[in-house]
């Protein structure tokens, strides 16, 4: 197996992940498509690109492959040399002619939005599905935060210091930080915190339509009191909502 071909590696492995993603071949023809759909050997001014992704006839994506045995995280930099190649393109980020960047074996993917200087490449599960990289281009990140900011903290149950956790957090997303830690003793309001963020997120136009709460606890107890103060905070915040 680690003798594996590049194209045996992208026969086997690549081609069927990006088949069920909704990136097909179109048959017939490698031109660029209306709907969803890859090419592959596109032609660029530095090469061919292995594979680029298309969306109502722009190169949304450009995808790196490696043969098994290579790891692809150190190879996203020769998916941008062909972003930068790419010919007819409506988009340019700094240079490169398509928002996102892909590297993979077939195994392991890494990925990149490159529309923004501190977005970070980082280690995927699976390509995203073209009406995934739709909504994303369709989403204004930065005025999502910028409404956030502007927001103010104004629930009369949140104490201070909860407040200022809630200022950190946005902050740090503002920077395009993808890991996060909120550290506060017993007793302080934990949830109560994070649950205000989640109802601030859900009311920044946008910033928040991705928030899925989970809580770890060793009891149901705990647990009952996680969802009921979401719903308190539901219920004093009308702009807020949410689906039982």
């Amino acid at each position: 197996m680690s003798s594996e071909s590049e194209w045996l590696t992208r026969k086997r492995r690549i081609d069927p992940k990006l088949d069920a993603r909704g990136w097909r071949l179109p048959s017939g023809s490698l031109a660029p498509l209306h709907g969803p759909g890859r090419t592959e050997e596109e032609e660029t001014d530095n090469g061919p690109a292995d594979y680029v992704l298309w969306l109502e006839h722009q190169p949304t994506a450009v995808v790196e492959a490696k043969k098994l045995a290579v790891g692809p995280q150190e190879v996203l930099t020769q998916a941008e040399r062909y972003a930068r190649g790419l010919r007819n393109s409506p988009y340019n980020f700094g240079g490169l002619k398509a928002p996102f960047l892909y590297s993979t074996n077939g195994e392991v993917i890494w990925f990149r939005d490159v529309r923004h200087a501190l977005n970070r490449s980082r280690r995927i599960a699976d390509f995203h599905t073209p009406e995934a990289l739709a909504e994303s281009l369709a989403r204004n990140f930065d005025a999502a935060c910028a409404f956030l900011l502007s927001t103010p903290n104004d629930n009369p149950f949140i104490r201070s210091y909860q407040r200022e956790a809630n200022a950190a957090i946005e902050r740090a997303i503002a920077d395009r930080k993808r890991h996060m830690l909120v550290a506060m003793a017993t007793g302080t309001g934990k949830t109560y915190t994070m649950v205000n963020e989640i109802y601030r997120r859900s009311c920044s136009r946008g910033n928040g339509s991705r928030v899925l709460p989970t809580w770890l606890a060793h009891e149901m107890a705990l647990v009952c009191e996680h969802l009921a103060a979401a719903m308190n905070q539901g219920a004093n915040d009308p702009r807020a909502t949410y689906a039982e």
